[in-house]
């Protein structure tokens, strides 16, 4: 049963939502007659629009963004263009100077920045054929002091310490999904790809990005909802596609979603997810060097919330308790904050339910040596708060399978971590990642993309008892 402290806390916070909405986003006339001559508009109209300051570590910044002209009929299309950036010590009295420019033509503007100082303020703008690309309408870029609203960023300062290991989060890849952006039944209008089958190439492009050297993950964790459906076919492609990058429980790990869980048939339950990755309600526990991964299944039979059983919630309570100061990250697919519950869009009943978010608090205070809860889920990148007070941090990634695309990169320094979401780079990815920003009637990156502090950001721990990394074998 809902906590109704919580329910209330969420219809308010949906309330509040809808009426800062409603008074940001300008009125549009149902009819519009648009006289263009389509040579000149193709010519002088082009926009560079949607930009973001994707991530921001010690050395390197990424910024995307799109370019657009009105075609013959006055309709938005995406148009080619060059990829310009300046940028300057924030301290300093001259104009940014040109950093980056790459003349290959895209719509999909990728510009990663390396070279930078820890530690320090720049100032940035970003060009497409001399047109200066501005944040789009939306809260998340536009509310003031955002870094695409000052043009003005800083760079992290790294934890003290060697680089030790680097593990990708992930989530929410729905395998075998054909339209992305439903909620309830065939509403609001969703979006399909006309010739390809999205879902697969943006993992693709996941497991291409986390084992190019500029990232260098050494594990992927993948926290749930790798089908849309949890059928066979759709549970052996994503095995045969992972097992094709690394080996299960060394290179990669994974915890099933609720789109995964299994279903009934005739008064059976069959359970093709389980057959090809583990069954149901099962906690699974890997250890990396002496860094310790756990895995939970927080799925229901029927409905979209979350749960854990009680042998699996007694069998967390036993490792961690024979272990306590073991560094551990703990992954689940649903969330498990009442911040959490209040936040998100579909309100307390879609995350982990209250007992045992409760149950999972209680024994991350005896288990010092957690230090972080990622979950997927709410397919948006957000730093919550822990119901009590304990050094744990409870981070939700955005989806794999649509905007903004990406996964998170946890760096672990013998004195601390950094967390850095970073965007898929490939062609057809940063299209289907701009396509899908408009789901949700437009309000999706709202949603989905999270603050620059959700995305970018440092924890002091004391991990000087884990081995460094060795190199995972080229595949």
């Amino acid at each position: 049963m809902l906590d109704p402290r919580l329910r209330t806390a969420w219809l308010a916070n949906v309330a509040a939502g809808a009426a800062a909405v409603t008074v940001r986003t300008p009125f549009y006339p149902g009819f519009v007659v648009l006289r263009t001559n389509s040579l000149r508009t193709q010519r002088n109209s082009l926009v560079a629009s949607d930009l973001e300051l994707v991530t921001v570590t010690d050395r390197t910044a990424i910024l995307t963004w799109t370019t657009r002209a009105r075609d013959h009929s006055g309709r938005w299309q995406p148009i080619p263009a060059d990829t310009e950036v300046r940028i300057a010590p924030a301290d300093s009295t001259a104009a940014p100077r040109p950093y980056l420019l790459e003349s290959r033509s895209t719509p999909y503007h990728y510009a990663e920045i390396t070279g930078l100082e820890p530690g320090r303020r720049y100032r940035f703008e970003a060009y497409s054929n001399g047109k200066r690309a501005m944040p789009a309408r939306t809260l998340v870029t536009r509310r003031s002091g955002t870094p695409e609203a000052t043009g003005v960023f800083t760079t992290a300062t790294p934890p003290p310490g060697r680089l030790l290991r680097t593990i990708a989060l992930a989530n929410d890849v729905h395998y075998g999904e054909h339209t992305s952006g439903l909620v309830v039944g065939a509403l609001p209008t969703g979006l399909r790809h006309d010739t390809a089958h999205y879902p697969a190439f943006m993992l693709d492009a996941l497991l291409d990005d986390v084992r190019s050297p500029d990232r260098a993950a050494d594990h992927l964790v993948l926290a749930g909802d790798l089908t849309d459906s949890g059928t066979l076919d759709q549970s052996r492609a994503v095995r045969t596609r992972l097992d094709s990058w690394g080996t299960l429980g060394r290179d990669y790990v994974v915890c099933r979603g609720n789109h995964d869980k299994p279903h009934r048939h005739r008064g059976t339950t069959i359970d093709h997810w389980g057959a090809v990755f583990h069954g149901r309600q099962r906690l699974v526990d890997y250890r990396v060097g002496e860094l310790r991964l756990i895995g939970l299944d927080t799925t229901r039979l029927t409905g979209s919330g979350g749960t854990i059983v009680a042998p699996q919630r007694e069998r967390l309570r036993e490792l961690l308790a024979a272990d306590p100061d073991r560094p551990t990250l703990v992954f689940g697919h649903h969330p498990v904050t009442s911040h959490a519950a209040v936040s998100n869009p579909a309100g307390p009943g879609f995350v982990l339910d209250p007992r045992n978010a409760a149950a999972l608090h209680a024994m991350y205070r005896t288990a010092p040596g957690v230090f972080l809860h990622h979950s997927g889920h709410t397919h948006r990148n957000r730093l919550g708060r822990p119901d009590i007070g304990i050094d744990v941090e409870f981070l939700e990634v955005a989806a794999v399978k649509e905007y903004p695309g990406g996964y998170t990169l946890l760096r672990l320094y013998e004195g601390g971590y950094t967390a850095n979401f970073y965007k898929t780079r490939s062609d057809a990815a940063r299209g289907w990642s701009t396509r899908t920003r408009r789901q949700y009637l437009g309000l999706h990156p709202d949603h989905s993309l999270g603050s620059c502090a959700d995305r970018n950001h440092v924890a002091l721990r004391d991990f000087s008892g884990l081995t460094r990394s060795s190199p995972s074998p080229a595949r």
